[in-house]
């Protein structure tokens, strides 16, 4: 089975024009070099005229699913941190492939996204600090550093209203005034008009930025925590426009199907494939849960039909098949640039051929 049908991961990058940074190898100004000419990463951070260390440059926040955080902010929380309203949003949102994504949608999706993926260019001038996105549905942030606090009242905004101050080197950036449309990551946590968050940024050295964010939305989670996060420098090139123009295309986005409890549990089980690696699938409430070594974020999967399954986060597809007596022999996995097929462990000794198995 050829993955035609997609995840809504996957249709968001489809709804937008991702770029590359252009100006590659363009060297940049300023930049302390080694000997060989590569940027000396490790060299003293530099600083302004008042002393105060520079965060000016391009900041690569590592690859999508580097931290996992884009995806899933609560990944390492323990049990109980998300209030039962905000998971049974994230729950439904899942379940609907997360067709009403802001991705999906064309619009922003929230700062602690922005924080944990991808690219973006720190400007620090006297009295405002301006941040640039490399990341589709994205307007530009601005944090006042002229002193002021945040307003009694604010209007509601995708990025909320941001002030900053020194704490010694350390740069804090308190937020607040965020709408109820934005997601927190990719996974579907609830943003609220009353989450805070608290943003400490440390250049350590000329080539390193350590971003400590802490959430505290009462709504969404049961008591504040703090994320970390290493950014790198990125020399040496530039930042491009992702700009998202077809969100038409997203009505075309479906909901999940839910899947008797008893059909869900006939695929529950040991697969191998054919390299060794061995995943193990389990029944969690209307989806799959799926550990899989070599692709360890397509962790859940929601059904297309009794036998098909989407990863909720790219275009990973599973079919299951059955033998002539109806017993479940194999999936395959398919949508990621290769077909595989994994055989169920205790099952026949010899691989079905996919034309002699039967769907379920």
């Amino acid at each position: 089975m050829k993955a035609c049908l997609v995840s809504l991961a996957a249709a968001a990058l489809a709804l937008s024009n991702p770029a590359v940074a252009q100006w590659v190898d363009y060297p940049t100004p300023g930049i302390p070099r080694l000997p060989d000419g590569k940027p000396n990463l490790s060299a003293p951070a530099p600083r302004t005229a008042d002393g105060k260390p520079d965060l000016s440059g391009i900041w690569q926040a590592g690859r999508p699913g580097q931290y996992g955080y884009d995806y899933d902010v609560a990944q390492s929380l323990p049990a109980g941190s998300v209030t039962p309203w905000a998971e049974s949003v994230r729950e439904q949102r899942v379940q609907d492939f997360r067709k009403d994504s802001p991705l999906a949608q064309c619009r922003p999706v929230s700062v602690p996204f922005l924080d944990f993926r991808g690219l973006s260019r720190i400007v620090q001038t006297p009295g405002l600090i301006v941040i640039l996105y490399e990341s589709p549905n994205s307007p530009h942030r601005i944090i006042l550093t002229d002193g002021r606090e945040l307003p009694k009242e604010m209007n509601p905004t995708w990025l909320g209203y941001s002030v900053g101050h020194w704490e010694q080197d350390t740069f804090v950036v308190n937020s607040a005034g965020f709408n109820d449309r934005g997601w927190l990551d990719v996974g579907g946590h609830p943003q609220t008009e009353s989450l805070r968050l608290t943003e400490r940024y440390r250049r350590r050295d000329f080539g390193h930025l350590e971003l400590e964010v802490t959430f505290d939305d009462p709504k969404t989670f049961t008591q504040p925590f703090t994320l970390h996060m290493n950014k790198t420098l990125a020399p040496d090139t530039e930042i491009m426009e992702d700009v998202c123009e077809n969100e038409r295309d997203s009505s075309h986005l479906e909901s999940g199907l839910k899947v008797a409890p008893e059909v869900l549990a006939k695929y529950a089980g040991t697969y191998q494939f054919g390299t060794g690696r061995e995943v193990v699938i389990t029944a969690a409430g209307d989806r799959l849960a799926i550990q899989d070594s070599a692709n360890p974020l397509d962790r859940q999967f929601v059904a297309r039909s009794e036998t098909v399954f989407l990863s909720t986060v790219s275009q990973a597809a599973i079919e299951f098949f059955r033998d002539s007596q109806g017993a479940v022999t194999h999936f395959i996995r398919t949508g990621t640039g290769k077909d595989e097929t994994a055989v169920r462990k205790g099952g026949p000794p010899n691989q079905p051929a996919q034309g002699q198995a039967s769907r379920p």
